[in-house]
């Protein structure tokens, strides 16, 4: 589990200290689907990039069962908005990239590539450069290099913001799907309503200035669907459009969320 505890986050700027995150605490269950919504500017991205190492607390601690995070570990894997690959390898090359920096011997190695490329459906794309795949193929590279070093956890940074809006459903099904097969914790960070209740078992609402939790919601609508029933069924459910309607309304006012 990892566990925020207190956490403030605040960067000097030419006028003064800018506080970015204030006071939040919060637990990430193992296995979870947490997704953290909330307006631009409210703290989405430097919560992540505290949870992976890159940014250091200014007050409180983040720790994974009892362990503070100082910096970047194995335990977490990060995938980019823009998805971060390498353009001169290949998809499986690209997959095997963190394995290879670990000296992981090449017949494991291969072992481990090969059973991503099946899980993530690019067995036929293995030797794919990268500029002949669609941007949704390249997203799941980024997810299945990430998955290579077997972490506990996933971090995702708004990973299907840049695709356009009917692979982006394709791809918020095909993430809950990898995440019942692969039974990861995910944290994932959005600013699309109804994409953070369709896939959160977690729903985490931020507001801004500074950045703090408004509010922590348990969904089953993610969990509906890797257990069969159809999107279309769950996003035309009146719980769920009341739910989308409740947020949307209290959502945006002068970047808040009202109470």
């Amino acid at each position: 589990m990892i566990r925020i505890d207190a956490l403030s986050v605040s960067f000097d700027t030419s006028s003064g200290p800018h506080r970015v995150l204030a006071d939040i605490s919060l637990e990430l269950r193992d296995g979870s689907f947490t997704v953290v919504l909330g307006p631009s500017g409210c703290g989405k991205t430097t919560l992540l990039n505290v949870l992976a190492g890159f940014i250091a607390p200014s007050a409180g601690q983040v720790s994974i069962d009892g362990e503070a995070i100082t910096g970047p570990g194995s335990d977490r894997g990060m995938v980019f908005q823009d998805d971060s690959l390498l353009p001169w390898q290949n998809v499986e090359q690209n997959i095997g990239f963190g394995l290879t920096l670990a000296g992981v011997p090449k017949a494991k190695r291969e072992a481990t590539v090969e059973a991503l490329l099946e899980l993530t459906g690019l067995s036929a794309y293995a030797r794919y450069p990268l500029w002949k795949i669609s941007g949704g193929m390249r997203q799941r590279v980024g997810l299945a290099r990430a998955l290579a070093v077997d972490p506990r956890f996933l971090l995702l940074d708004e990973p299907l913001g840049a695709l356009d809006s009917s692979t982006r459903l394709k791809m918020q099904e095909y993430l809950l799907t990898l995440w019942e097969r692969y039974g990861k914790g995910m944290v994932m960070i959005t600013h699309d309503i109804a994409e953070a209740l369709f896939m959160a078992t977690d729903l985490v609402l931020m507001q801004a200035n500074p950045g703090c939790i408004a509010s922590v919601r348990r969904l089953d609508f993610g969990a509906r669907f890797v257990a069969g029933e159809s999107s279309h069924s769950i996003k035309s459910d009146l719980a769920f459009i009341r739910l989308r309607d409740e947020i949307e309304s209290r959502f945006f006012a002068d970047n808040e969320i009202l109470p």
